[in-house]
């Protein structure tokens, strides 16, 4: 899509635990091109290398990289603040962003970074996200919550006002960690599919409700405001897609 500029809208997206940018291009490869095509799609690969064995050895290629660790209770955090100021760093270098797109790690830290540039935050670098245009959009697969009560106090005050797609699988570990981040968006759009951990295939009607997203995202004024209201569609493969339409 072009933005009001003329130029073409630019989505940052960011790839899951010990796996690598290259490795999420792949996995959205699967989802029909003309969503993104017009876009500028920027893949990087997370500050550290994979600290242990990946799940993807032996069906994609190394290097694997992760962008920061954490305990197993996803409560302590370790270089968390080095990948922020990283992200912050590659965003205001490579960007302005319109969007983020995530799967997994990457997306539980794309709603962190929204967030903390709607609360202009002092931690790690959300004065440095202010000065950046506001984020458009989030695309969220299997997604999270930062549970540190100090991250969440300041990160999900407030209802995150992107407009935002969230695909939750049935089979998913993190099925009910998904369900709380999109109950930290304003308006989300929830598409459930019946698989795992995974970037699942989209039928036509998922994906026509995620083309529907994007063109209001590219054409909605920022001022403009509209009565909310739910929807469930019958979903062949992605299963039901419940819609909240702004």
């Amino acid at each position: 899509m072009v933005g009001e500029n003329g130029k073409k809208m630019k989505i940052l997206c960011l790839h899951g635990f010990r796996t690598s940018g290259s490795f999420l291009k792949k996995q959205i490869s699967k989802w029909d091109p003309s969503l993104f095509h017009q876009f500028d799609l920027d893949f990087p690969d997370g500050k550290f290398p994979a600290g242990g064995k990946s799940d993807i050895e032996g069906i994609f290629p190394p290097p694997y990289f992760e962008w920061f660790q954490f305990d197993k209770d996803f409560t302590e955090y370790t270089n968390l603040e080095e990948c922020i100021s990283y992200l912050c760093e590659y965003i205001t270098a490579n960007g302005p962003f319109d969007g983020f797109l995530g799967f997994s790690q990457g997306a539980t830290l794309s709603a962190l970074l929204i967030g903390y540039q709607a609360q202009a935050s002092d931690y790690c670098c959300g004065k440095l996200l202010k000065e950046h245009p506001p984020i458009k959009l989030c695309v969220s697969i299997s997604g999270s919550k930062f549970r540190d009560p100090s991250i969440c106090d300041v990160a999900y005050k407030d209802p995150l006002k992107a407009k935002s797609v969230h695909f939750i699988g049935d089979k998913d570990w993190l099925k009910l960690p998904s369900e709380e981040l999109a109950s930290a968006f304003d308006t989300p759009l929830i598409i459930r599919h019946p698989q795992g951990h995974t970037v699942p295939r989209l039928d036509e009607v998922s994906t026509g409700q995620l083309r529907n997203v994007i063109r209001e995202v590219v054409g909605q004024p920022e001022d403009q405001e509209k009565d909310t209201k739910k929807v469930e569609i019958s979903n062949g493969e992605a299963g039901t897609v419940q819609v909240a339409i702004a």
